[in-house]
């Protein structure tokens, strides 16, 4: 059998650029991730890799790489793409007109894109395995021995109903979802049964993040333990001796923390969850999604704006009640649609609960907001807090358990998003992760704080 190793070096198939002294690290990695012997040198840099003392002696099932950036993940993902779909018989156990996948999955499909074209040009660098080819397009290539290497985004719903001999989840670490807090937990979770079949190999490999997530949780439980799962962590300059000095130094420079992820492979302490799942669902009320006009109550309302594009038009509603807990009645939301449209739209919406004739929001687009309700006979008020310091006060409500908020799944979710980061100078910022979004989530927060800033002016009492 053509082992990892063999692949990596023999000349007649990619030794020419995989047997230079640069890729030593990822060819000990590699051969010991299949269980191949190591000799002294190789040991050694094995421990360094794993935090492992003892040498391999069978192929793991799983394999997790912390890497720094610019360490040759995707070329090694593109390698063991081609290991998996070339050197692997699986015809015995498919089906027929059953195929074997490697799928390589991304945060998208244009990220996903970089890893298959390493694959594709491995393929076509070598004339042996070029004739293997029997269909290729700009997202799949399909071999003659009934294996299929093919690309996907990071969602669990796609990645079902696939017979896996492999997975390659790249950049891990990074996968985000509005739909969910948890994309990377989901995902795997649905992506192991499809490799039982075939006994597949779930190789997920990023440079780390914040201390959460699927490729923290897999390097605390097993980095430098026994095991089947086979968790590695390195610099990106261990990886990659030819990465220029340069590169890295610039980086700290600009940011020291975010540079030390990226390139040292170290987990970042300076980001951190801001809410707790677990408290959202404590003061979630479990219907109605939204709660009709009552005359009883004196609503006020919160907006996020947007100009109509991927961001959210958020618009929140809710009253404060007699004991003081901030109940939100309704939540909502408009998604690349004509703004005008949609202030009209809420105003409508606004008078609905008893008349109200007044919103509060940032001062998002200058005056064009303000002016836009004014139209509509919508009075515009500025909030006096930025995001951070609405999500903070926001916080402190939530922990006295004084908010109630609507069973809306992706405000839920947004807020479970959230992440609080701390500067240098001990200054905490809240927002959403880079790709996310956040508007309904600020909205309620904003909402929730303008409610509690005083107390709700009761009307005057009628003597008969």
């Amino acid at each position: 059998m053509i082992t990892i190793r063999d692949l990596m070096t023999d000349k007649q198939l990619f030794g020419d650029q995989f047997n230079a002294d640069s890729w030593q690290a990822w060819r000990t990695l590699l051969a010991g991730f299949e269980g191949l012997p190591l000799d002294n040198d190789e040991l050694a840099l094995w421990e360094t890799l794993t935090g492992r003392t003892q040498a391999p002696d069978a192929p793991a099932d799983e394999l997790w790489l912390v890497v720094g950036r610019r360490g040759g993940k995707s070329q090694q993902a593109a390698v063991l793409a081609v290991r998996e779909a070339c050197f692997r018989d699986h015809a015995a156990k498919l089906s027929p007109g059953e195929v074997a996948t490697v799928l390589v999955i991304s945060a998208d499909r244009k990220q996903a894109r970089t890893v298959f074209r390493y694959v594709s040009g491995l393929f076509h660098s070598n004339p042996m395995l070029e004739r293997l080819i029997v269909r290729e397009d700009k997202e799949s290539i399909e071999l003659s021995n009934r294996t299929v290497i093919e690309i996907g985004t990071a969602s669990f719903r796609s990645t079902r109903g696939y017979t896996l001999a492999a997975v390659i989840c790249d950049e891990v670490a990074f996968w985000r979802s509005d739909e969910s807090a948890n994309p990377d937990a989901e995902i795997i979770n649905a992506l192991r049964p499809a490799l039982a079949t075939l006994n597949g190999k779930l190789i997920a490999l990023s440079s780390p993040y914040a201390k959460r997530g699927e490729l923290w949780n897999a390097y605390r439980r097993y980095f430098g333990q026994q095991s089947q799962i086979l968790v590695a962590k390195a610099p990106s300059k261990l990886m990659n001796p030819t990465l220029p000095d340069k590169v890295i130094e610039q980086a700290k420079e600009r940011d020291l923390a975010a540079a030390m992820a990226e390139y040292e492979a170290e987990f970042r302490n300076d980001i951190q969850s801001f809410i707790d799942v677990n408290l959202l669902n404590q003061l979630t009320r479990s219907e109605p999604a939204t709660l009709p006009p009552d005359r009883r109550h004196r609503y006020k309302a919160f907006v996020d704006p947007s100009g109509g594009g991927a961001d959210g038009f958020a618009l929140c509603i809710g009253h404060r009640e007699q004991s003081g807990r901030i109940v939100i009645d309704l939540v909502t939301e408009r998604i690349r649609t004509n703004p005008a449209q949609v202030v009209e739209e809420y105003a409508g919406i606004l008078y609905q609960y008893n008349g109200l004739k007044m919103v509060t929001g940032d001062r998002y687009a200058g005056e064009w907001v303000a002016n836009e309700f004014k139209r509509n006979g919508i009075n515009y008020q500025y909030s006096e807090m930025n995001r951070s310091e609405l999500y903070l006060e926001m916080l402190q409500m939530l922990n006295a358990g004084r908010v109630e908020l609507p069973p809306d799944d992706r405000l839920i979710h947004q807020f479970q998003n959230l992440e609080r980061r701390t500067s240098r100078s001990g200054r905490d910022t809240i927002d959403h992760p880079p790709g996310l979004h956040d508007d309904r989530a600020n909205a309620a927060a904003g909402l929730a704080v303008t409610l509690a800033a005083k107390p709700p002016l009761m009307p005057a009492p009628r003597w008969e």
